[in-house]
């Protein structure tokens, strides 16, 4: 009997520092599917693209005295998920502000291939 092929999340992490208390969840739900043998990937896009800053993810808490976001998205990282960023057209980036948990800046044309290949696709 063949083992059976992982299942693939691609989590769509929409939520930024204008909404601290909804950042943490889709790092954590990441972490827990990981750890049941999922494929899973995380991308940022919309507001999300922040969460890749490193002065925004070592700062910013999901709640008053809780652990910096830096702290969720490594445990998905340690946990085997991928991360992704949204390339933005027109906006430069120095690399050197940007987390080193960070996997790979993507296209949108990127994104609607991973959307039409994975077998769930969450927005958080």
């Amino acid at each position: 009997m063949s083992e059976p092929s992982p299942r693939r999340v691609l989590i769509l992490v929409a939520s930024g520092p204008s909404t601290p208390a909804r950042c943490a969840a889709p790092f954590h739900i990441a972490t827990l599917l990981a750890c049941m043998d999922a494929e899973v990937t995380l991308y940022l896009t919309g507001e999300g693209v922040q969460l890749a800053r490193r002065e925004v993810a070592e700062t910013l808490r999901a709640v008053d005295g809780g652990e910096p976001l830096l702290h969720f998205i490594r445990n998905a990282k340690q946990a085997g998920a991928r991360l992704l960023m949204c390339r933005q057209p027109g906006v430069q980036l120095d690399p050197a502000t940007l987390i080193a948990e960070l996997d790979e800046i993507s296209s949108g044309g990127e994104l609607a291939q991973m959307i039409l290949e994975y077998e769930r696709v969450l927005t958080l």
